[in-house]
């Protein structure tokens, strides 16, 4: 028996394909043919709903080059990612595929600083292949099983749902949770776990995220979902592939931030607008919710359109710079990030920083006279307390 030929995929395009099998960017089911392929980048529609490109695999490497240029229909291959076989294709057609203009329609631009058009550069062949296939992701199953298992438990029939790097989580994505989540049965945090290695590990998000929830959030309202943000939810086509997604895993909301990926930031009003008048084929609905900044003034979290003190008063939000505090190992005032998430995400960032931990807390913080084990969590944590008394300040 002749054994197949193999196409080489990467965990990236293992993830996409697997999430259109599963039906999560329906209408988009399978791979698009040339003719479909041509149609959906011209209209940016796909039967009726907004797409924004073309749903292709086209993967780069000169095996798999070899293998596409002489590929026949009907012709069934392996798709292997890892060095395992992952699943299959029976092959429609193969064609070409111009690799800047792709990168236009994905990005909106082609230059080669931008993070994303650099690393899809990076992975994208010149060949495209469509056809009918099967893949094995039981990271997606998962997700489905488990939001499937919340609703049968809480009887949820409103359900909103938020993209959320939380990178790192701060009192602004905590404003936003709670908002989002004051007028739903069940709000779905689906965290987001890139391909890249940029920023915070994703275990590191995610316990910091389960801090915030388990603590201070009621039981069985939130479900925290790994994303894996592939490079079709990139560019300004971001909002309308998630709004897809969250539709297609059962929401019926989709809150999104004015930059929609932190509150730092604002997207351009008109383009916003554009974006929005472009998914109402789309069967969600999408709320925004504006910047929230400390104030000040008020002495509080305030959505800065509608304090009425300038902006030399507000401090806003800014993931970036917050992460640089925390990378140089400090801990962050407690207006911006909440004490037993900073203690959390530290005490990852820096495991075993102190050689002395317990002499440290026994000589630095006050307790019960009880010699207890302290963890390095515990020892920030009791630290920031320290930091907020004003007695001598």
């Amino acid at each position: 028996m002749q054994k197949n030929k193999s196409l080489f995929i990467d965990t990236e395009a293992l993830s996409t394909l697997a999430l259109v099998k599963a039906g999560l960017i329906a209408p988009v089911t399978k791979l698009m043919n040339k003719k479909e392929a041509q149609e959906v980048d011209q209209t940016k529609f796909y039967k009726g709903v907004p797409f924004p490109f073309a749903f292709i695999l086209a993967p780069k490497g000169e095996r798999n080059n070899k293998v596409l240029k002489n590929a026949e229909r009907g012709e069934i291959l392996d798709l292997i990612c890892d060095e395992k076989k992952v699943g299959e294709l029976i092959v429609e057609e193969t064609f070409p595929v111009d690799v800047q203009q792709r990168l236009m329609h994905i990005y909106g631009t082609t230059d080669t600083t931008h993070p994303g058009v650099k690393n899809t550069s990076m992975r994208l062949g010149k060949i495209a292949v469509s056809g009918e296939y099967s893949v094995e992701y039981p990271l997606i199953t998962d997700n489905m099983k488990r939001i499937k298992s919340m609703v049968e438990k809480t009887g949820a029939t409103s359900i909103s749902s938020i993209m959320l790097a939380a990178n790192p989580l701060n009192r602004a994505h905590e404003r936003m949770i709670r908002q989002a989540l004051s007028s739903v049965d069940l709000l779905i945090i689906f965290l987001r776990k890139p391909f890249t290695s940029e920023g915070l590990r994703y275990d590191i998000r995610y316990n910091a995220l389960s801090t915030f929830i388990d603590n201070f959030l009621p039981q069985n309202k939130v479900l925290v979902i790994p994303f894996e943000n592939s490079y079709i939810f990139a560019g300004y086509n971001e909002l309308i592939l998630d709004a897809l997604l969250a539709k297609n895993y059962g929401c019926n909301q989709l809150i999104v931030g004015r930059n929609h990926g932190g509150l730092g930031l604002y997207y351009d009003q008109n383009r916003l607008n554009t974006v929005f008048d472009h998914c109402k084929n789309i069967d969600i609905d999408i709320q925004t919710i504006d910047e929230f900044v400390y104030c000040d003034t008020c002495k509080t979290l305030v959505n800065a359109r509608t304090c009425p003190h300038g902006q030399h008063h507000h401090v806003h939000y800014h993931s970036a710079s917050i992460m640089q505090l925390m990378q140089a190992g400090l801990i962050p005032p407690s207006i911006l990030v909440r004490k037993e998430v900073s203690a959390n995400i530290l005490a990852a960032l820096f495991p075993d920083r102190f050689k002395n931990l317990q002499e440290m807390h026994y000589a630095l913080i006050p307790s019960s006279g009880l010699l207890e084990q302290q963890s390095e969590e515990q020892f920030y944590l009791n630290l920031v307390s320290l930091y907020q008394t004003s007695s001598l300040t």
